[in-house]
């Protein structure tokens, strides 16, 4: 199995990164996924899409990116936006159902701000479904603050947040792009992704955010 990489400090720069035409929480992670593409990669599945960007950053990199989201009205942004990346294929298709929209064996998945939004079991259980033997995935998320710990380390994220966004103009997303609360608490998804994915690394970021990283066995 391929060693996961290790984040030390900042994240990695890939020269494929686009110009960002906004900026939040999720888009600041962009880099590390984008960093975390294996070597050799041929496909790609970007799973709740919304308007293709990570999509189309992808696609600067590999050779087949697939975007997929249930929201027609992302998928339309996403198309729009792709006409100019034509290894990028934007699909409107809920990833849960087992249909020929998504014929797995992909060498890359990745979803941003998505598990919080569907039972972590069941997407999780997918995800892997889909990927090619000794394929990664690589998942950014949210999760629910219960613990004391869990408010200091979130209000560490503040200063960082602000300075950030003012750095960058504010905090903006495409219209339409569906919000909802994190059920499970850090220390729950930690323990699930442990259970479900052994050998998986879970770190938690400034920003609110979790990377969660795995490399499917080849046998």
């Amino acid at each position: 199995m391929r060693r996961l990489p290790r984040y030390r400090g900042r994240m990695p720069r890939t020269p494929e990164e686009l110009p960002n035409p906004y900026w939040n929480h999720n888009v600041h992670y962009h880099r590390l996924v984008l960093g975390a593409v294996p070597d050799g990669c041929a496909r790609a599945l970007d799973i709740g899409c919304g308007d293709g960007l990570l999509a189309r950053k992808l696609a600067r990199r590999i050779p087949e990116v697939t975007g997929v989201d249930r929201s027609s009205a992302m998928i339309r942004l996403a198309r729009e936006a792709g006409a100019r990346s034509p290894n990028a294929t934007f699909v409107e298709a809920d990833f849960l159902a087992a249909d020929e929209s998504l014929p797995g064996g992909y060498d890359f998945l990745c979803a941003v701000a998505v598990l919080h939004h569907l039972d972590f079991t069941t997407a999780v259980r997918r995800m892997t479904a889909l990927l090619a033997p000794g394929g990664r995935l690589v998942v950014i998320g949210l999760a629910r603050t219960r613990t004391p710990l869990d408010w200091l380390i979130s209000g560490a994220g503040v200063p960082a947040a602000r300075l950030l966004a003012r750095r960058h103009g504010g905090m903006s997303a495409p219209s339409g792009m569906p919000i909802q609360d994190a059920d499970m608490t850090w220390g729950e998804i930690r323990r699930a992704a442990r259970d479900m994915l052994p050998g998986s690394r879970f770190r938690r970021h400034l920003l609110w955010r979790y990377a969660l990283m795995w490399d499917k066995p080849r046998s």
